[in-house]
Order: structure tokens, then sequence, then C-alpha cells
């Protein structure tokens, strides 16, 4: 017979998984584009698209709120916020700073199944860069990113890439066919996720350098394009 601490994780586990079932589609509608920049939406409407209940839509949507993917207007519904091209510059000057100081200690602390992962993700980056698939290299990418914050085992760190990755992504889905490179993009990403996977902290830092440094480069151009 299970003891009722173990009873109540029984019960928690299926709504926390809905939840994050909830939060990975939700996220992925907002970067691919598919709820636009600009719409109002409803939670229920978000529950009827992805046949959820209400409880773990609500959860995710709080989660989004967090990280600026969605604005809650009392009574209005939710808002996707526009995208502002300035404050992507200004996100980048953080994200590389916190964003090495994550995938070197990824590299330093990475346990031996997710340095496996690592290396799985490095071949699927290469795949993508092959087929030129946009949506799997964006899987592929929050996986990646996920797996990156486990493995750095920096609480803090962690917190503040939470509140810039899914800005980063949905900014270059919308931005790409303009001035993107994506098999470019997926070989720079192999670059980093192959250097953790083997354990090389100064290659992650320097392949992160240049995954930033061609970022930065495709923000900028495309900032000039719409001057």
């Amino acid at each position: 017979m299970s003891s009722p601490q173990s009873a109540m994780q029984d019960m928690a586990e299926p709504k926390l998984k809905l939840t994050d079932i909830a939060y990975e589609q939700i996220e992925e509608a907002i970067i691919t584009l598919r709820i636009p920049p600009g719409s109002v939406i409803s939670e229920l409407t978000l529950s009827e698209m992805l046949n959820i209940g209400r409880t773990p839509i609500r959860e995710a949507i709080q989660r989004l709120a967090r990280e600026h993917l969605l604005l809650v207007l009392p009574q209005r519904g939710l808002l996707v916020p526009e995208i502002d091209l300035r404050k992507q510059l200004k996100l980048l000057e953080t994200r590389r700073e916190v964003e090495r100081l994550v995938c070197k200690s990824a590299a330093r602390r990475a346990l031996p199944e997710e340095r496996e992962r690592f290396a799985r993700l490095h071949d699927e980056f290469i795949h993508s860069a092959a087929t030129d698939d946009d949506v799997a290299f964006l899987r592929s990418d929050r996986e990646f990113n996920e797996l990156s914050l486990v493995a750095a085992r920096n609480e803090f760190a962690e917190g503040a890439m939470r509140l810039m990755h899914g800005l980063s992504r949905r900014f270059w889905y919308f931005h790409y066919k303009q001035a993107a490179d994506v098999p470019e993009m997926a070989r720079l990403h192999a670059a980093v996720a192959g250097a953790i996977a083997k354990g090389d902290v100064n290659a992650a830092g320097e392949s992160l350098d240049l995954l930033l440094d061609n970022i930065e480069t495709f923000t900028k151009a495309t900032l000039m394009s719409d001057m």
C-alpha cells in the first residue's frame, strides 16, 4: 500500500505534466506566430484549442506572463505583445553574459546521461542544418535551452535565462526569413551542444560567443531593414 506522501505525488504528477504540455504548446504557437503578435486571446480559447483543462492552462499562462510572452489584461483577456527590435538588442547584452555562464557550467557539471542528450542534440542540429527545417530546429533549440539550464545547476542563472529564451526565439522566427541563415544557426548550436557533451568548458564558451555574434549581427540587420 502506498504512503500518503507517495499518493499525493501520484496525484500531482498528471497535473504537472498537463501544465508542461500546455506551456510547451502555447509557447510554440506564440513563437511560430500561429498566435501572432498583437493578438488578444482568452483562457477558454486556449483550453479548447489544446483540449486541456482550465487549471493547467491558467498555470501555463502565469509562466508565459513571467517570460513576457503573454500580458494578462484584466477583464479583457490575454495579449501577445508586439516585437520590439531595440529591446531585443538590450536583451542580447544580458543574454550573452548569462548564457556564457550557463553553457560553461553545463560543460563542467553535466551528468553522463545529460552529456548523451547533448550529443544527440548536436546530431539533431546537424540534421536541421542539412534539411533547413526551421520548426525542427526550434524544437531542438527549446530542448537544448532546458537541458543547459538543468545541467548548469545554477538556479540564479536559470531564473534570468528563462526570462529571455522565449522572446529571443520568437524574434528569430519572426524575422529569420529576412536576414537569418537557418543551417548556419543550427550548425552554431551544434558546436555548443557538442562542446558541452565533451565537457570542454572553454570550447563551450567560445562556441556560445560565436553563436551570439551571429544572433547580434542578424538582429542589427533586421533593425536596419525596418528603418
